[in-house]
């Protein structure tokens, strides 16, 4: 190929200048002939290049980041398999609402329909899991379409985006004033709606009469950047608070309004429950788990998503931050907001909730060998610190950790979210660590969560990425295992699903990293502290106990 004149520019090079309109500072990628003048764009636009070794993992790292950052994560892939392999990670991203554009090399639109390399309708695949999918037609439309695609990511509740540019659209050059190339800041508008006035004025009267309201902080509290305005929300109301998904860590442990044990009760006793950011979805039992006779408010940027799959007494769409910031303010115009008469319902959680900590807590001490899972999660919660962003990948010991490991600050939790999909953790930590370089990152992997993509590890290492990674070391996928044995019978229990006991501490130190094996429970601490002082990509190799499970496992609720 030859240099384009100076007036001139490349289909490459406008991806890339479309990218740094959009203040994308790195791509998550794996190489193809397809793609690679979009490499050298980012080279002159200093958008960094993160080469990864599977292209799942670019699309679950261009998910991580925008997660981490409220930015759009980019991920480029070539076509035919390249665009496959990363459609788990588009797809996770599209169920947990996450903003992200997946590029996807084609062939020449002079070879259409001829049968070229890798050629696929890869168009058509990705529709139904993004918001907007599309092909480039010509190269004067690369950066316009691509701005294009970056806007529909945040048409309602946000999610990703796909662009397939054929070979010869992204290597041939044009004139750069017959090229549309959108400017930073000047081709998307705000989407942050508060919410119809009047709902707001509904909703502070339930506030206000309700003697014993509750309220569920979502993912899209994080999403929002709505955590300021939730914990005023909580406090100046007096509400307790319950947190899932991302929006784990708004209020950090101990603060009076946290709660986390007690949420069937409180979801059972209530008189006013307010969903924030979440669906009613399996987590929520479709919304059965709620009070038939609590009056139930749902709060969602996404109208699709208020009053489905159970009635509801107000539905307000908009921005969780705002709406919160703005029902507070309405509510405490009044004479009394409700507040104070509030005081017994705390009380009487937060009796509910110690009573289920001290019921756990032998479990959570326990010596036993093998290492019950209770413990190891335990160890970790009690490890992190606030600067530790947790990632959970895997089924039965994540399902551990999610009623233990508690964050302690907003934006530190990530996990899959409701696609279930394993495999998102060192993707996960790849994106937040280079988003948070003075961050410590830390991830909880099921041994058959990390079999998936384990070998980006080795990425991890060769851009000098450290984390923690633990391995709850079963040598099983242990939350299928339960459920198969309960439906078939123990002798049917290790169909398909036990694993090879895998020294995984032995294959970090294989890659350049820091590995260690723990076996007897007292030396958990020790070997994260040891972790941590390496200064380098790290797995803690635990094994724990193969026949002690979950109770989310024992009762199945990702079935029913």
């Amino acid at each position: 190929m030859t240099e384009p004149a100076p007036d001139q520019i490349s289909g490459g090079h406008l991806v890339a200048k479309a990218l740094k309109a959009e203040g994308i500072d790195v791509i998550f990628t794996l190489c193809g002939g397809h793609i690679i003048d979009i490499y050298d764009g980012c080279v002159d636009e200093g958008i960094d290049v993160i080469d990864v070794r599977h292209e799942q993992v670019a699309a679950h790292a261009a998910d991580g980041y925008a997660r981490i950052t409220g930015k759009p994560g980019c991920a480029v892939v070539t076509a035919g398999p390249g665009t496959t392999d990363a459609v788990t990670g588009v797809a996770n991203a599209f169920r947990a609402e996450s903003p992200m554009l997946l590029i996807g090399g084609q062939g020449a639109l002079s070879q259409h329909k001829m049968g070229s390399l890798q050629d696929l309708p890869h168009v058509d695949m990705m529709t139904p899991i993004t918001k907007f999918a599309a092909t480039v037609p010509s190269t004067e439309r690369v950066a316009d379409i691509v701005s294009m695609a970056f806007r529909e990511c945040y048409n309602g509740a946000p999610g990703p985006s796909f662009l397939e540019i054929p070979r010869d659209v992204l290597d041939a050059s044009v004139p750069v004033a017959k090229a549309r190339i959108p400017q930073a800041g000047r081709y998307r508008a705000s989407t942050r709606q508060a919410g119809d006035p009047d709902a707001i004025e509904r909703l502070a009267d339930l506030l206000v009469h309700s003697e014993k309201p509750c309220v569920l902080l979502g993912s899209q509290v994080w999403t929002t950047r709505g955590t300021d305005a939730a914990i005023d929300f909580v406090r100046a109301l007096n509400v307790p608070a319950y947190m899932n998904g991302s929006g784990r860590g708004t209020l950090p442990p101990g603060d009076p309004h946290h709660f986390q044990l007690s949420r069937r009760y409180a979801f059972n006793e209530a008189d006013l429950i307010i969903i924030v950011g979440t669906p009613f979805d399996f987590r929520m039992g479709y919304g059965k788990r709620l009070s038939s006779t609590a009056n139930v408010v749902q709060i969602d940027l996404d109208y699709r998503t208020v009053g489905k799959n159970r009635d509801i007494d107000l539905g307000i769409v908009g921005d969780a931050g705002l709406i919160l910031a703005a029902a507070a303010q309405a509510a405490s115009g009044r004479v009394d907001n409700g507040a104070a008469k509030r005081k017994e319902w705390i009380e009487e959680l937060r009796a509910v909730e110690t009573q289920a900590f001290e019921k756990r807590l032998p479990r959570q001490l326990s010596a036993a060998a093998p290492i019950d899972p209770y413990r190891l999660v335990h160890e970790i919660n009690e490890f992190i610190t606030e600067d530790t962003i947790y990632i959970g990948d895997g089924g039965d010991i994540v399902t551990f950790s999610g009623q233990v490991v508690q964050p302690k600050s907003p934006g530190h939790w990530m996990d899959p979210g409701p696609l279930g999909t394993l495999g998102v953790g060192v993707a996960f930590a790849m994106a937040a660590k280079y988003a948070e370089p003075d961050k410590e990152v830390l991830c909880l992997f099921g041994d058959g969560a990390f079999s998936l993509t384990g070998w980006d590890f080795e990425t991890m290492v060769r851009f000098d990425l450290p984390f923690i990674g633990v391995i709850g070391n079963n040598s099983s996928m242990n939350q299928i295992r339960y459920g198969q044995a309960a439906k078939y019978g123990q002798d049917r229990g290790r169909v398909g699903n036990t694993l090879g006991d895998v020294r995984y501490d032995e294959f970090a130190r294989m890659l350049g990293g820091y590995g260690e094996e723990v076996r007897d429970p007292a030396d958990i601490r020790p070997a994260l502290e040891r972790a941590r002082e390496s200064g380098k990509p790290a797995l803690i190799n635990v094994w724990v106990d193969p026949d002690v499970y979950a109770p989310g496992t024992m009762n199945q609720t990702m079935y029913k």
